[in-house]
């Protein structure tokens, strides 16, 4: 009788306590939207100034809201002005601008509402010269670094961007095209692409651009000289980048200690965002202001400095066990509608596989069309810059 008791009253204090939990609803503020937005620097050497304008938007809209119809200018203490041109997209920008290396300069921004905005006036920094790029493996990928020295050893602080650049080819060669059906236009066989039956070299070899989005920071302030090594970039291992020439583009700027502190808040904000356990985006500032109301935010940073550049290249005869794999597989299929309404839909012709005596063509090879065709990946256009 004593352990029934005991056991009755265990399960209703057990039953008293999951009926008293309550669903954890977390109060999460709004934040406010439609803020300016202004990122890029004036640029003090040769090569293009570019400021890019855009509106803030919430966390679960990741729309980018360019802000156009402005009117952009770079001004000096000095009275000099220098106009950016609409670039659209959000862009404005001045292929080159002649700067006094002994003035300040700052931004000047009319938007078509008829707000005036303006960044605090920077001084010209000088940034060293990139010395060499140079990489090595790195958990079966390649970590690319960024070498350079500031003999002068005012520059300490650092922000890199650029392009990446690979040339990828069709895990296939194509020399066939598919005969459709004028009314069903389903394809019923296939025939030379070319009256001389070469394979089709456009759709085989190919080139993508991607530029960087996350923020690369360094720092010489606790080494006893401004010298730099620093990781800029990592390519996971096997990654199609390198699996026939691959070319990064460095562009490296030097920046003030607060522009730094900046970008480092803006960095941790956009790279520990995810759960509401994740630090919240705090109210980022930097050095733009609004004249017309003083109270508004706004976020972004624009200093003056020079732009230095270095582009290397690097191959797959380089990196002998790469091992890049495609993912691509083939099949045969008989040269007949039947066959290629049951096995060939969905896929591309690549090359022949059998003839008759007469050469026509008994059956073929043909696989994803990702895997023929690297066009859908990339463009054909070859860059000036490749070798």
């Amino acid at each position: 009788m004593r352990n029934c008791i005991i056991l009755i009253i265990g399960c209703a204090v057990i039953i008293r306590f999951c009926s008293c939990k309550e669903i954890y609803d977390p109060h999460i503020e709004s934040k406010v939207t439609g803020l300016l937005v202004v990122e890029g620097f004036i640029n003090s050497g040769q090569g293009t100034t570019t400021i890019r304008l855009s509106r803030s938007s919430d966390l679960e809209n990741t729309t980018f809201n360019p802000e156009s119809g402005a009117q952009v200018n770079v001004e000096g203490e000095d009275g000099s002005s220098f106009l950016l041109s609409d670039s659209g997209n959000g862009e404005y920008s001045n292929a080159q601008i002649a700067l006094n290396a002994g003035a300040k300069y700052r931004l000047h921004i009319r938007t078509m509402d008829g707000k005036e905005y303006v960044s605090d006036y920077t001084p010209v920094k000088y940034t060293p010269l990139i010395d060499s790029i140079t990489w090595q493996r790195e958990n079966g990928g390649l970590r690319i670094y960024a070498n350079a020295h500031d003999s002068q050893n005012i520059a300490k602080y650092y922000q890199w961007k650029y392009e990446e650049t690979w040339e990828f080819h069709s895990a296939y060669y194509n020399e066939l095209r598919y005969i459709t059906d004028p009314i069903t236009t389903n394809p019923i066989a296939v025939d030379y692409k070319y009256p001389d039956q070469h394979t089709d070299t456009t759709i085989y070899k190919c080139w993508n651009t991607l530029l960087s989005s996350a923020i690369t920071l360094g720092s010489t302030e606790k080494l006893t000289s401004d010298v730099v090594y620093l990781p800029v970039q990592y390519i996971e291992p096997h990654s199609e980048k390198l699996s026939v020439l691959y070319s990064i583009n460095l562009r490296q700027h030097a920046i003030s200690h607060d522009e730094y502190l900046f970008l480092q808040k803006m960095k941790k904000n956009t790279e520990q965002l995810g759960t509401i356990f994740d630090p919240q985006p705090s109210e980022i500032s930097g050095n733009i202001h609004c004249l017309t109301d003083p109270s508004e935010m706004v976020i972004g940073y624009v200093e003056v400095t020079q732009e230095q550049v270095k582009r290397i290249f690097i191959s797959n005869g380089q990196l002998p066990d790469w091992n890049y794999n495609a993912d691509c597989v083939f099949i045969e299929i008989d040269n007949k509608k039947d066959s290629i309404a049951r096995y060939g839909i969905g896929l591309m012709p690549t090359l022949v596989s059998k003839k008759d005596p007469f050469r026509g063509i008994i059956s073929f090879f043909a696989s994803f069309p990702r895997c023929v065709d690297c066009t859908l990946r990339g463009v054909h256009q070859k860059p000036d810059f490749w070798p």
